[in-house]
C-alpha cells in the first residue's frame, strides 16, 4: 500500500493534508520536510534548525506494541530538538484518540497549555480543535513552542493551499492563541516548586 493510502486510512479527513500537498512539500521543501517510511510505518517530519514537528505518524496495527513508534521518536529525539506535534483532543468514543495521547505522554511529551488550536476543515468546513504537545531537551517555554507552531502553520500547513484547495486557510492569528492566564498560573505552578 502507497504510503499516502496508509496515512489517509488511519487519520480523519480533517487532518489530512491532500496527496498533492505532500507531495508538493516533499518536492519543494524537501530541505526541511522528510518521509521515513517502512513496512509497517510512516512518518513525516518538518525539521528545522531549532526544532522539528510531527505531521504525521502512523504505525500499522500489525507492528504496534513492539516498540517502533518508541524507536522513531528516539530517533528524532537524538537531534536534541524540541519536538511538536498537534493530536485531537481525547474522545472516549474512539479509543485510538487515548492511546495516542498515552503514548506520547510515555515518550515525556507535555501539553502545552497555554496554546490553543482550532483550525476550520477545508474538507469538512467544520471547525477541528487540536491540543499541541511538545517534547523539549532543555526547558522550552510554551511561548517559544508557540512561536515554532505559528512557524509549521505557516510554512507547512498553508503552503500554496489557494492553488492546491481553491481557497485559503484561515490566518494564523484565527487558528493559534495563546493563554496569557495559562501562562501565568504555569509559570505561578513553576514558582511554587
Amino acid at each position: 500500500m502507497h504510503w499516502y493510502e496508509k496515512l489517509n486510512q488511519y487519520f480523519p479527513v480533517e487532518e489530512m493534508k491532500s496527496k498533492e500537498h505532500m507531495e508538493l512539500l516533499l518536492s519543494e521543501k524537501g530541505d526541511i520536510y522528510h518521509k521515513d517510511e517502512g513496512e509497517y510505518h510512516v512518518l513525516m517530519y518538518v525539521e528545522l534548525k531549532d526544532f522539528i514537528f510531527i505531521d504525521y505518524l502512523f504505525v500499522s496495527s500489525k507492528a504496534r506494541g513492539q516498540g517502533l513508534g518508541h524507536k522513531l521518536i528516539n530517533k528524532l529525539k537524538e537531534k536534541g530538538k524540541p519536538i511538536i506535534l498537534e493530536v485531537e483532543p481525547v474522545n472516549y468514543k474512539d479509543t485510538d484518540t487515548e492511546k495516542r495521547l498515552k503514548f506520547y505522554k510515555r515518550e515525556g511529551f507535555e501539553h502545552a497549555q497555554a496554546i490553543g488550536y482550532a483550525r476550520r476543515s477545508l474538507a469538512t468546513k467544520e471547525i477541528n480543535e487540536m491540543e499541541i504537545l511538545y517534547w523539549s531537551p532543555e526547558q522550552e517555554s510554551e511561548e517559544s513552542i508557540f512561536e515554532k507552531m505559528k512557524k509549521t502553520y505557516e510554512e507547512i500547513h498553508t503552503y500554496k493551499d489557494k492553488q492546491l484547495y481553491g481557497e485559503s486557510y484561515q490566518d494564523v492569528e484565527d487558528v493559534l492563541s495563546f493563554d496569557e492566564e495559562d501562562k501565568e498560573d504555569i509559570l505561578e505552578d513553576i514558582d511554587s516548586k
